[in-house]
């Protein structure tokens, strides 16, 4: 049995996709992989993306260790993304389909 945000999967790869499903879960774990982000910088790099689908899709990486939330006791209030080491480890998955678009999608 594989779980993913509170979910059982019987296949390995069925699990795996609903993480990177969605429009924009995959892209967000990419840009994090290159670079600590806060929230606002995320959506400029996500274009089309709403606050509110943002917000959910960090919660839901966050959820499932893959990103970390690190917030910084300043006034106003300082949050930062940055992958975490589960989240680093699908720097290769998504680098390989980075490849392959570049590849057979020009």
């Amino acid at each position: 049995m594989y779980k993913f945000d509170e979910k059982e999967y019987k296949c390995s790869l069925e699990a795996t996709m609903d993480v990177l499903s969605g429009k924009w879960r995959s892209l967000i774990l990419w840009h994090l992989i290159q670079e600590d982000l806060r929230f606002s910088q995320i959506q400029k790099i996500v274009p089309g993306i709403s606050k509110k689908v943002l917000s959910e899709h960090l919660r839901v990486l966050e959820r499932n260790d893959l990103i970390i939330r690190i917030v910084y006791p300043e006034v106003p209030p300082k949050v930062e993304y940055k992958i975490s080491p589960k989240g680093k480890t699908l720097s290769k998955a998504l680098g390989e389909l980075e490849l392959w678009g570049k590849e057979h999608l020009s």
